[in-house]
């Protein structure tokens, strides 16, 4: 069957998008050395091009029950425990809504540890998804290392560990800051996870999105993770290489595919409420990439961290993830966590191309 470098190998501008040609000598990097949507020469984010030249050179696409696409759900776990700042940002929201109950609530807790925590909210998450027939992925942290401060322990959450996996959601790893371009760390950081978990994790995203082309995917490979769903811009929404379905990355220097599956990330929760005005133009953002990806009978990542839910200055984020699994629903999607997306891409839906072929 024909390889993706089959069909865009001759467009230039196809191929060097898919590629992300641009980010390998790229020195425009910000302050967390990430490269940027603001320096991309590809400013047409919401089009996924790469999948329109598939497509049109007829590849077909069937998941589960006949659903018509897919919204990958996932999950990053920066915190168990709201930090400093979120307290004090709940302390103010409280008082401003007369809600003095709360406010008091909110900075007692952060006093506390051995209290429940509003963040270890996975069985509430799952709930929730459970009443649309949605899974999602849970990214856990497993590194004592961090730019900003310690974040916590894996230790400490084993039990709500073995009721996520035990359910029929995902655990993977949250790559740490500095993991990214190390595979040695991150074979650390998933054996520290696998023995907390007691199982084998495949699924990957790294801390702050950080991420180096072709760098990341092959210490990915190397660490023996099955699939990553970094790849996406922290300061825009879209499809970064001009795909809306799962792929395998192509290096350049060596010219040959990378033994990894990527799901492109599309929309995170901060990013898309830090471009968007109102909670209206962030829930019309979602709905059109929702409705491009249904058209392409592709793959939607989405990113919502459990810091959205429970947090008193951040309802809207709870309620928009709300309104996705309901048109997700209504829509015939198939929404569910990324192994799941990832097993059923490798052995049942390359009908006609190769689009993960190594």
């Amino acid at each position: 069957m024909p390889r993706i470098d089959d069909i865009i190998g001759n467009d230039t501008l196809l191929w060097e998008n898919f590629t992300r040609k641009e980010e390998y000598l790229s020195k425009k990097l910000d302050r967390y050395q990430r490269f940027s949507y603001k320096f991309s020469n590809f400013d047409n984010i919401a089009r996924p091009e790469v999948s329109e030249a598939l497509m049109k050179s007829g590849l077909k696409v069937q998941y589960p029950e006949g659903q018509e696409f897919a919204i990958c759900l996932t999950h990053d776990v920066d915190d168990i425990y709201p930090p400093m700042m979120h307290s004090i940002y709940s302390l103010l929201y409280g008082f401003k809504n007369r809600d003095a109950r709360r406010a008091e609530s909110r900075w007692q807790l952060w006093n506390r540890r051995g209290k429940p925590s509003p963040y270890i909210n996975f069985k509430k998450i799952m709930h929730l998804e459970d009443e649309f027939g949605a899974k999602s992925s849970f990214y856990f942290l497993a590194t004592d290392r961090d730019i900003r401060r310690f974040r916590y322990n894996i230790e400490d959450v084993e039990n709500e560990l073995g009721y996520i996996v035990d359910n029929g959601w995902e655990v993977g790893l949250h790559g740490g800051y500095y993991a990214y371009t190390s595979s040695e760390e991150m074979k650390r950081e998933k054996k520290k996870l696998e023995e907390s978990l007691g199982k084998e994790v495949w699924g990957y995203r790294n801390h702050y999105l950080r991420f180096k082309i072709p760098d990341t995917w092959e210490s990915l490979a190397e660490a023996g993770f099955r699939y990553d769903c970094t790849l996406g811009y922290h300061d825009m929404m879209g499809f970064r290489n001009g795909l809306c379905h799962p792929f395998k990355p192509y290096n350049l220097i060596n010219n040959r595919y990378i033994n990894i599956l990527e799901l492109n990330l599309n929309i995170m929760d901060g990013t898309l409420f830090g471009c968007a005005s109102s909670f209206e133009e962030a829930w019309n953002i979602t709905k059109n990439l929702i409705e491009i990806t249904r058209a392409h009978e592709g793959v939607l990542t989405i990113l919502w961290h459990n810091s959205a839910f429970n947090c008193a200055f951040r309802r809207d984020w709870e309620r928009l993830y709300h309104k996705i699994l309901r048109y997700g629903k209504e829509l015939n999607a198939w929404m569910a966590c990324g192994i799941e997306i990832c097993n059923w891409w490798q052995t049942n839906s390359l009908q006609n191309w190769e689009i993960a072929d190594a």
